[in-house]
């Protein structure tokens, strides 16, 4: 079964560490080690952010927060392949976990509704050796990227009279895809 340790791990470092920061035009606002204060603003760790308590029990508090909201949401604790698992995860984390999943049974050639339920989870479960891995592994890196296109292409918004898209964002997206190839 995959181990969500070492796959966290490498996943907080693509969210950029243990930082706060607030990219201009990205709509998740305030961001520490990849939470999104817009998109999770009753998460515990933020009195701890806000008081600049930057100590070893906000970061466990990270890695619950992962744990709980990504990781036992894609049943990563049921999954064979460890970089399976790190794929949908990473993925999860940054595009969302309904994405994840259909972009994930898209790759394996299932109905893509988004829930990984017995026949989804049996199909995760077939890859079992480096040559099935390696194909997950290209076909959701592709879907990924084709997603990473389309949002950045199609995500135009008016701020201040301004069109603001996410099109400056799309580097980035697909090198943090390309990153995933590497993950062994």
């Amino acid at each position: 079964m995959a181990n969500f340790e070492p796959i966290f791990e490498k996943v907080i470092l693509l969210e950029g560490g243990y930082i706060l920061h607030e990219v201009p035009g990205d709509r998740g606002g305030m961001t520490y080690a990849g939470i999104s204060r817009n998109s999770w603003p009753s998460w515990i760790g933020w009195s701890k952010v806000d008081r600049k308590e930057f100590d070893s029990q906000l970061r466990f508090l990270v890695s619950t927060f992962y744990k709980y909201n990504f990781w036992d949401e894609i049943q990563g604790d049921k999954i064979n392949s460890q970089i399976v698992a790190y794929h949908i995860f990473a993925f999860g984390v940054n595009a969302g976990l309904r994405t994840a999943k259909k972009i994930a049974q898209q790759a394996l050639g299932v109905i893509d509704d988004g829930i990984f339920g017995f026949k989804t989870m049996a199909a995760i479960n077939k890859i079992d050796n480096d040559s099935s891995e390696e194909i997950f592994k290209l076909r959701y890196t592709l879907h990924k990227i084709f997603r990473y296109k389309n949002v950045a292409y199609q995500d135009k918004r008016r701020k201040n009279d301004k069109i603001q898209s996410n099109l400056k964002f799309l580097i980035g997206w697909i090198n943090r895809a390309e990153a995933g190839l590497r993950y062994k």
